[in-house]
Order: C-alpha cells, then sequence, then structure tokens
C-alpha cells in the first residue's frame, strides 16, 4: 500500500511540474525544489550511470515521474493555459503566489538561520546570473532567432534547453519560446511528430545527464551557496511571471488567486518527502 501511495505522489508531483512548467515564465525547476523532489531528481539521473546498487530503483522512479510529467504536459498544460489566455491576470497572480510560496522552503534548504553578509552576496550572485540570462533571451529574441530547423539544429536546441529544463528559476517553455520551438514542439506533441521530437529529445537527454552531475556535485559539496543562489533566480524569475498590477474589480480577485497558490504551494512544500 505504501509502494503505491508513493509512486502516486511521484506521478501527481511530476504532472503538476509537467503541466506548470509549460506556461511561459513558470519554471520547472523551482516547481520541484517546492515540491520536495528536486535533489532525488538529481541523484537518480546520476546514479543511473554511475552506481549499479541503485541503478533501477532510479530507473523506476524517473519512470513513474516522466509519466506523471507527460500526463501534466498533455493533460494540465492545456487547461492552464487555457485559464491564462481567458483570465490572465488572476491566473499569473496564482503562479506569482505559487513560486513565492516555495521561497521558505528553499533558504531553509540553505540551512542559514540568519542570512549573512556572505548569503545576501549569494542571493545577489544568483539574481545576477539570471538577469544576465534573461538579457540574452531577450537579444536572442530581438535578433530575429529562433529558425531553428534540421535535426543537428533541432539536437542542439534540446542540449541547450536542457539547462533551462533543470535550472531552478529559469522558465524552459518561456526559452522556447524565444527559440520559436514553443509552437512547433506543442504541435509536434499533438501531433506525435516523432521525427521532429526525436533530435529535441535526444540532445534533451544529453544535456540533463551532463548538467545534472555537475549540479548535484555542486549541491552536495556547497548547500549554502547553492539554494542561495537558487533564491536568487526564483526572485528574478517572478518578474518573468508578473503581466502588471491589475485594476478595478481584478484587485480582490488577484489578492485571493495568488495567496491561494503561496498557501497551497507552501503547504505542498511542508509535505516534501
Amino acid at each position: 500500500m505504501n509502494n503505491w501511495m508513493e509512486s502516486l505522489k511521484v506521478c501527481l508531483k511530476g504532472a503538476w511540474i509537467g503541466g506548470t512548467m509549460m506556461i511561459p515564465g513558470v519554471s520547472g525547476g523551482t516547481m520541484a525544489i517546492i515540491m520536495g523532489i528536486y535533489d532525488r531528481l538529481l541523484s537518480s539521473i546520476t546514479t543511473i550511470l554511475a552506481d549499479k546498487e541503485k541503478r533501477m530503483e532510479s530507473f523506476f522512479f524517473l519512470l513513474k515521474f516522466c509519466i506523471g510529467g507527460l500526463l501534466g504536459i498533455l493533460i494540465v498544460a492545456k487547461p492552464f493555459s487555457m485559464l491564462l489566455e481567458k483570465f490572465p491576470m488572476p491566473v499569473s497572480w496564482f503562479f506569482i503566489g505559487a513560486v513565492a510560496g516555495g521561497i521558505p522552503m528553499i533558504y531553509k534548504k540553505s540551512g542559514q538561520k540568519i542570512l549573512s553578509v556572505k548569503g545576501i552576496a549569494y542571493v545577489v550572485a544568483g539574481m545576477l546570473v539570471l538577469i544576465l540570462f534573461t538579457m540574452g533571451q531577450n537579444w536572442l529574441a530581438a535578433s530575429g532567432g529562433g529558425q531553428i530547423d534540421g535535426f543537428l539544429g533541432l539536437f542542439i536546441a534540446g542540449v541547450v534547453s536542457s539547462a533551462a529544463l533543470i535550472l531552478p528559476g529559469i522558465s524552459v517553455s518561456y526559452f522556447l519560446l524565444i527559440l520559436g520551438l514553443y509552437e512547433p514542439i506543442l504541435q509536434a506533441i499533438q501531433t506525435l511528430d516523432i521525427l521532429y521530437l526525436l533530435p529535441l529529445g535526444l540532445g534533451l537527454v544529453i544535456g540533463i545527464f551532463a548538467v545534472s552531475g555537475i549540479l548535484e556535485k555542486w549541491m552536495n559539496r556547497y548547500p549554502a551557496c547553492a539554494y542561495l543562489m537558487i533564491l536568487g533566480f526564483v526572485l528574478v524569475s517572478l518578474g518573468e511571471i508578473n503581466p502588471g498590477l491589475p485594476s478595478g474589480l481584478e484587485i480582490p480577485i488577484c489578492i485571493v488567486t495568488c495567496l491561494a497558490g503561496f498557501a497551497f504551494l507552501y503547504w505542498m512544500s511542508t509535505k516534501e518527502d
């Protein structure tokens, strides 16, 4: 019974992460941290290649997560997108609250009781890294980037996108939007265009294994630095979700949805494994 419940929890977390990361501006890595599954994801990816004893356990964990994530992309993402299109302000403020709801847990994982000058420097460094990354995205969009095609082009796009997929605070859907791949990928998923998705998938898998190993070592060796920089990523990512200030009747509605998002994700972060 416990194994079934554990498997269900992993699938549901995967579905939430898969569904929400398809919303431009929402980071799947941030959601994974908030859901208490990020560390295990990184370790499972790296142990598949490096640890024979834990290989099967890691494989089945990732399989359950990926099944949930795929269901989230196919089932959850569409309603989220429809709601965002019809009610952009309330839904966007729900996600702002949701991301903010995970900030206390991210800070807790840094192991810091009182934020020192050094700790503040780590947070600022994380913010600067993501600001520079965002500036690069904006430059790419302004320069007319995104005409990516062919096996090699899609493969490289997959490798590069893997960093956005794994790093907290970076929205992979927004990154794909800048590259001009967001709509084509959604279309390819709906039509099961394997020839289009295959090079992207191969690039993503190779990139994920490469980036995960580096991230896991960094987070294990320097947890305070890692989580405080991630906190900086998350703080900056709130600006990507922010649609502006609501007006009129939307003000109380947005306050309610923001508080609901904060409460829900804060509660979920307290229930982490």
